[in-house]
């Protein structure tokens, strides 16, 4: 049986090694504190109360009938203004869901919105920004294109191990 007591060794090598640790337990467990709460809740995280995760049956009731009905994805559209498509995987479980805003729709959600920040601006006018949440088990990305007739674009996609 191993045993350890500082009674081997001298006061001032035991008061250094004990001063060493508190100093670097200092250091290092805030630091895995803020690493553990530095992955923010995504602020987008459902379509109509449709998740990653849900089955295909209650994305459909919560929907209602897609325009295209397929096994692997559904595809809807709502006041001629929302494209929306949910994926599926071989579980029927919703993968991803991906949402397009076309001119004229209403309510159409800023990059902060989904983000919680703000999303890059490129030089034509166009925007695009991803954001990961391993811990949520999936990222988002949202995207607008540039011109006078912007589409906007906000995809959920569950991360795959």
């Amino acid at each position: 049986m191993f045993c350890f007591s500082f009674t081997l060794f001298s006061s001032r090598v035991s008061q250094l090694t004990l001063f060493v640790a508190a100093i670097a337990l200092t250091f290092i467990a805030p630091a895995q504190l803020r690493a553990q709460r530095s992955e923010p809740e995504p602020t987008f995280s459902d379509f109509k109360g449709v998740r990653i995760g849900s089955s295909a049956d209650e994305a459909r009731k919560k929907l209602g009938s897609p325009r295209d009905k397929g096994d692997d994805q559904d595809f809807y559209v709502f006041n001629d203004t929302q494209a929306v498509q949910i994926f599926y995987d071989k579980t029927a479980k919703v993968s991803a869901i991906s949402i397009d805003y076309m001119t004229g729709a209403s309510g159409i959600p800023s990059p902060k919105d989904v983000l919680g920040t703000e999303a890059d601006k490129k030089p034509d006018g166009s925007v695009y920004k991803l954001v990961r949440y391993p811990k949520a088990g999936f990222w988002v990305s949202y995207s607008r294109t540039a011109g006078d007739s912007p589409t906007t674009t906000v995809t959920m996609q569950k991360i795959e191990h």
